[in-house]
């Protein structure tokens, strides 16, 4: 937006709830116009007008302003409003233009993946992969990238239940280097499907947070195995994990700083 479109008053409270929001002991009127370099008189009616709607609330042992509980009901009905599908679409176009393979996003649901959306692509590619189908995790890229960052109790509850069933002579069936596999996917970020599931197809994905950290869904890049070569593949990484950051940004989930 240009700068002569702006509300003053509008933007100097977004910018007192940025400050305020930084500082868990909150502020008083002082510190907080010496950080805008605005007087206190200008800096009070604005923290007033923002506590009569909740977004601001004054400490009464300690005069300090601080985030009022007003936010916490606007947050709440945005993460309800947020809808996977919907975030995710562009961002899985994005890579489908770049790429021309097949793009899947899947949701975890109780030890399987299900496909909610399938970008088809350009290149010539036959897969068993529809929306609304169900596959199992340990042979799949997007069940192996969920399954590296469920709760170590989760994982082996759904390898007891579901087993390690042979799909391809490629697929893991050793439950011990199944977990291995998935130590390593954690610190790399990205999970490979090499011809696990299907025969001649390779598969990358990435998984997806919430706003409260958790794992929930994954999305991946699939292509015919004489295509997606070493090379590529590495060269796809980075792509795909920015790709997996962004729409989890729009899912509401903030990295921890290290």
């Amino acid at each position: 937006m240009e700068r002569e479109h702006m509300v003053k008053s509008v933007s100097r409270a977004l910018d007192i709830i940025a400050i305020v929001s930084g500082h868990r002991g909150g502020l008083g009127v002082t510190d907080i116009s010496k950080r805008m370099d605005i007087n206190k008189s200008s800096v009070y009616r604005i923290l007033t007008t923002l506590a009569q709607y909740g977004y601001i609330e004054q400490d009464e042992a300690t005069d300090r302003y601080k985030l009022g509980y007003q936010f916490l009901a606007v947050s709440t009905k945005l993460l309800e409003s947020i809808d996977l599908r919907t975030e995710a679409r562009p961002f899985l176009q994005e890579l489908e233009k770049i790429t021309n393979e097949v793009i899947h996003l899947v949701v975890y649901d109780q030890g399987e993946v299900v496909y909610i959306e399938k970008l088809e692509g350009n290149e010539t590619l036959r897969m068993h992969s529809k929306v609304g189908k169900r596959a199992p995790m340990h042979c799949t890229s997007v069940g192996k990238a969920i399954l590296a960052y469920l709760p170590t109790a989760v994982v082996h509850d759904i390898l007891d239940r579901k087993g390690l069933p042979v799909h391809t002579e490629y697929t893991i069936t050793d439950k011990d280097q199944l977990l291995k596999e998935l130590e390593a996917i954690k610190k790399k970020g990205f999970a490979l499907d090499l011809e696990e599931n299907e025969q001649g197809i390779t598969c990358m994905a990435v998984p997806l947070f919430d706003h409260l950290g958790n794992v929930v869904a994954a999305m991946s890049i699939s292509g015919h195995t004489r295509r997606m070569t070493d090379e590529r593949l590495s060269g796809l990484q980075g792509k795909m994990l920015e790709i997996g950051h962004e729409i989890s940004k729009r899912l509401g989930f903030v990295p921890i700083q290290s």
